[in-house]
């Protein structure tokens, strides 16, 4: 019989029963407590929390990048990795209350897949229809886990779309890496009318109440899926906040979704969308805006104070960008960041 153990988080005073094969983000995930966390795979620090009260707990693998030695000696630890073999007090460093008590508990389902779509050399746009639960609750911006068919592998994949309710589908933008395992099947396996397994919802990557903010978008590569899920929520919610979003991609054949990001300048008042290549060739059509689109950021934007910030894309974009944003004036607090993380195999999310 597998020993369960009591978990306080400070300083919001919530507890949680923990199985000691679970870890403590996972446990929160089931009882509907949406903890910080972004990878879940112990890389990225999202999860980062310190041990106020007790220390018996054990580790899965992780990266010391985001958990150094001298930082695990203080008390530090990644809730992502955590099994608790003792009751425990943590204090939550980095948090949203109000975001922490409107989880929804993780449910798993089964999905048919309705259409799978190059959208470029190197992503697709997979839909899927939800079989058995028919709806899944989420929040624009949030993301599942794909149990890859054959292995005991799972990926995450941030959903495009808004809701199950109308159809029962789920919408995603999947990058493809050579050698990854899901991209892999994707890419040459995966078929119309094939049955998937997910687990979900997971990710804070969800636009927050804070009316009188503009906002500032800033992705690149997959990291396109939850900044359109936020976009169109806003359409749907007729949000009237100023927005811009920023999108870097290489070339013209990276790019994807450009008419529905153009139609929406029209539609969302106040919405500007500013694709940025930073490989343009002399062969390719292109007037639009060249360079880094963290250059192209700094050139477009002087004064950010005030504005709430949302970052996605691979590891490099997202850390490159923060500094940006934050020297433009956004408040830390204020930079909300999914980062597609890897881990082992190069397509661990996005």
């Amino acid at each position: 019989m597998v020993n369960t153990h009591n978990v306080r988080f400070e300083p919001v005073g919530i507890d949680i029963e923990v199985r000691e094969d679970q870890t403590i983000l996972r446990a929160a995930a089931e009882q509907g407590i949406m903890l910080p966390h972004g990878c879940k795979e112990g890389q990225c620090a999202s999860c980062k929390s310190f041990l106020l009260e007790g220390d018996d707990i054990d580790l899965d693998k992780y990266s010391t990048f985001a958990l150094p030695d001298f930082e695990l000696d203080d008390g530090f630890t990644l809730l992502c990795r955590a099994h608790p073999f003792e009751d425990l007090t943590i204090e939550l460093l980095n948090y949203d209350e109000e975001m922490i008590r409107s989880g929804l508990p993780i449910q798993t389902a089964t999905a048919e897949v309705v259409s799978i779509e190059a959208v470029t050399h190197d992503m697709r746009h997979l839909i899927v229809r939800l079989v058995e639960p028919t709806e899944l609750r989420f929040f624009p911006g949030q993301y599942v886990d794909f149990t890859v068919p054959g292995t005991e592998e799972s990926r995450s994949f941030s959903m495009a779309n808004t809701t199950s309710k109308e159809n029962g589908q789920l919408e995603f933008i999947i990058r493809l890496y050579p050698g990854g395992v899901f991209s892999e099947y994707l890419d040459k396996q995966l078929t119309v009318g094939e049955r998937v397994e997910i687990v979900g919802p997971f990710g804070v990557f969800t636009l927050r109440d804070n009316p009188k903010a503009d906002l500032v978008f800033v992705g690149g590569g997959a990291g396109m899926a939850p900044i359109l899920s936020l976009l169109r929520a806003m359409v749907e919610r007729e949000v009237t906040r100023k927005a811009t979003f920023y999108y870097g991609a290489r070339g013209p054949k990276d790019l994807c979704f450009e008419k529905e990001l153009r139609a929406l300048e029209e539609s969302l008042p106040g919405f500007k969308y500013v694709p940025a290549l930073s490989e343009p060739t002399t062969a390719e059509d292109w007037s639009g805006e060249t360079g880094l689109i963290t250059d192209v950021l700094k050139a477009h934007e002087s004064d950010l104070s005030g504005t709430d910030a949302y970052v996605c894309g691979p590891p490099p974009m997202v850390e490159a960008a923060i500094p940006v944003l934050t020297g433009l004036g956004v408040d830390p607090k204020r930079v909300f960041y999914d980062k597609f993380t890897t881990t082992g195999e190069p397509d661990n999310a996005g």
